[in-house]
């Protein structure tokens, strides 16, 4: 008999650990917040069709494992190659077993992380309403009257997001009695219908701080008296409770109302006197597509001497907030009893940024105060992530506004994918929005888009047109920017594609493009590397996508490969042909499956990878070796490596290692290498585009 494919028996609801349109993203958030080893959940797999991921926490780390169905449709978690799959006819049966300890898992499933029930998953089991069974999954377009396009119909009004209707129901059928007795006997209040509504309002609570978090920037521009009152009840709001809370609700929803009836009328007011007082300026103009940066603002400490804090007192906290669609810099310093003081800094006063070396996260700012004099002041940070998205945000701030015909820095986003011959999912967003493990980019710049983009892919199967249409489709849906193709490169399935902003295109010139075989007796393209280069004004880039020779003890033959490649790509200048590209640029970047692999057994590697200690993986990574030796990428630089290293599965699943002998499950660090004068900065792995052996990594930041 046929297993269903399905989700739970025919007649029953789906349980509550499936989470049917989650996202990975979403998953491991919600997992991350259980934070207890072996909490689950199952969603639906987002590359491919039919299938689901079981998502597991163990060691701070999530493990995914793709549940397949087969051509009976039975259900099974993949395994390595050779080892016998357990077969289900429902995902219900498969996680029972799975509860079970010593079944092959990572730890054994202790925790299921419950989706919010919402109206269609009710019970309906009354007979005459009871609600048909999940169908089975499969890859097949269903007609428009199916199952499956009715469940996808939005319902979010029928929602009970908040759980208001699951406690005011316990409340009616437990605690009403309790309070119906307290009355009786003579009390003047409902506790248990108190801690009700408390519950109740807890998500309101915070969804009203958020609103007057965001509205106390405007009103520190247009209404100070305003801004004071919204900051006193945010810092309130965190010591209410009980009665007090409930009333404290009330009245932050009745200034929230005030607050916004008032705030378009003052800032019009505000905007009108600046206009009679100050001279005409020209309007900024925006590119047409570009989307409009927020004030964003830091929370720091002002870096002082003892001399100085003795003068000062208790003020060294201040808030740093970058309007980067105005030109300015708001320098507020926060005194006792909520009062504040503030300087304001047009981006033309604001002359150096200096980064400290030895203190991660410290910045100096050299503000212009008179003529020919200055003052320079260091503060210190959250985070170094904070600190860079600071900078980023200044500098984008100062190029915006400058006077200059040219930019005086750009910025360049590298990414390489070995994509495995499958073709890649609907959205790469976590790719480009550099989304995942490693040095990541802080949320409040992760949406500032670069200047170029430079993508490579190894095993793309995806046909070259359709490749980059589907990378600038990408691009534009998350920066609203119609980024311009300037080159793609194919060798048999490795390319190469470079996408600029539309105000770019004209600066860019002498592009150049070249592929090397390094394949058996080098004339077969499924190894080798694609290259691109060009002039971006006086400043000439060349780029390196790779894929060299696989296998274990096959590192003399990679090492031949980036020679042959070194020598043999033809790019640049073609005066300087009789140098290698290294030789070539002001920068050039080699990215891509360069295949070195880790000498280390599969079990310590895993031991190191779980306790995040990457520095004796790094030791026994080949390539390291051999750059040691002085035998490939002499010269070139690589950013500190803060992530776990890839791996290849032949016929396993991600994380999974049952039954993997040696041959069977390698491990790489994916890299990255800049060579020229410029600071880079990595930006880390990313998940949740994973469809293949390798992991999607992003490359390098590159300025000049």
């Amino acid at each position: 008999m046929a297993g269903s494919g399905g989700v739970s028996p025919p007649g029953t609801a789906p349980p509550l650990w499936y989470h049917r349109d989650l996202s990975r993203a979403a998953a491991e958030e919600l997992l991350a917040r259980a934070g207890r080893d072996g909490s689950f959940l199952v969603r639906d797999s987002e590359s491919v069709n039919g299938a689901y991921a079981l998502c597991v926490l163990f060691q701070k780390h999530v493990h995914t494992y793709r549940i397949l169905p087969d051509e009976e449709n039975f259900l099974a978690v993949q395994t390595s190659q050779g080892v016998q799959p357990k077969r289900f006819r429902t995902l219900s049966e498969l996680i029972q077993l799975y509860l079970q300890p010593g079944q092959g898992l990572v730890t054994t499933l202790l925790l299921p992380i419950e989706r919010e029930e919402s109206a269609e998953e009710k019970d309906y089991s009354d007979g005459e309403d009871e609600k048909p069974p999940l169908p089975p999954r499969t890859a097949s377009t269903s007609s428009p009257n199916s199952a499956v396009v009715a469940q996808d119909t939005p319902t979010d009004c029928a929602v009970a997001s908040n759980g208001l209707s699951t406690i005011s129901h316990e409340y009616l059928k437990g605690s009403y009695a309790l309070d119906l007795e307290a009355v009786k006997q003579g009390a003047s209040n409902l506790p248990h219908l108190n801690n009700t509504l408390v519950s109740s309002c807890k998500r309101l609570h915070g969804e009203v701080d958020k609103v007057l978090a965001g509205l106390e920037i405007l009103s520190k521009v247009f209404d100070q008296q305003s801004a004071s009152m919204v900051s006193r009840m945010i810092q309130q709001s965190v010591s209410q409770g009980g009665d007090e809370e409930l009333e404290h609700l009330v009245t932050k929803l009745a200034i929230l109302k005030d607050l916004l009836s008032s705030i378009e009328k003052k800032a019009l007011k505000a905007l009108q006197d600046m206009s009679a007082s100050t001279p005409s300026i020209p309007p900024l103009v925006y590119t047409r597509h570009s989307k409009i940066i927020p004030v964003q603002t830091f929370e720091v400490k002002l870096d002082v001497n003892l001399a100085d804090l003795t003068k000062l007192g208790k003020s060294q906290k201040h808030t740093l907030s970058v309007d980067v669609e105005a030109g300015k810099l708001v320098v507020t310093r926060k005194i006792k009893d909520s009062q504040e003081d503030w300087t304001t800094y047009t981006h033309d006063k604001i002359r150096q940024l200096i980064k400290s070396q030895r203190v991660q996260n410290k910045l100096g700012i050299v503000f212009e105060k008179e003529k020919d004099r200055s003052q320079r002041k260091d503060f210190i940070f959250a985070s170094a992530k904070k600190r860079e998205a600071f900078c980023q945000l200044l500098q984008l701030m100062k190029n915006k506004h400058s006077n200059q015909d040219e930019p005086d820095m750009i910025s360049v986003f590298i990414g390489t994918w070995n994509m495995g011959s499958v073709p890649p999912p609907k959205s790469v967003g976590s790719w480009l929005l550099c989304r995942g493990l490693g040095k990541t980019l802080d949320e409040l710049t992760v949406a500032i888009p670069h200047d170029i983009y430079v993508l490579g892919s190894q095993e793309n199967s995806v046909c070259e047109r359709e490749w980059v249409e589907a990378l600038r489709s990408a691009l534009k849906e998350h920066t609203d920017i119609d980024f311009k193709q300037i080159a793609v490169q194919t060798l048999w399935n490795i390319k190469l594609a470079v996408l600029v902003k539309p105000e770019h295109e004209n600066r860019i010139s002498h592009v150049g493009m070249s592929s090397v075989k390094t394949g058996i007796a080098n004339t077969l393209g499924n190894k080798g590397a694609v290259g691109v280069s060009f002039m971006f004004n006086g400043t000439s880039f060349g780029f390196v996508n790779c894929h060299l020779t696989s296998g274990n003890e096959k590192i003399h033959r990679r090492n031949q490969n980036y020679l042959d490649i070194l020598r043999l790509l033809s790019l640049g200048d073609k005066q300087l042909g009789s140098f290698d590209i290294s030789l070539k640029f002001t920068h050039l970047f080699w990215f891509g499956d360069l295949n070195y692999r880790l000498d280390m057994d599969i079990q310590e590697i895993l031991n190191y990878i779980n306790r995040k200690e990457f520095e004796p993986l790094l030791k026994v990574d080949q390539l390291n070796l051999e750059r040691e030796k002085n035998k490939v990428f002499l010269r070139f630089a690589e950013e500190e490596i803060s992530l776990p290293p890839a791996h290849h599965r032949y016929g396993g699943s991600r994380d999974t290692f049952e039954g993997a002998g040696e041959q069977e499950v390698c491990f790489i660090i994916n890299r990255n290498g800049h060579l020229g004068d410029q600071e880079v900065e990595d930006l880390g792995v990313g998940g949740g585009v994973s469809t293949n052996p390798t992991e999607p990594f992003r490359g390098v930041e590159g300025r000049s």
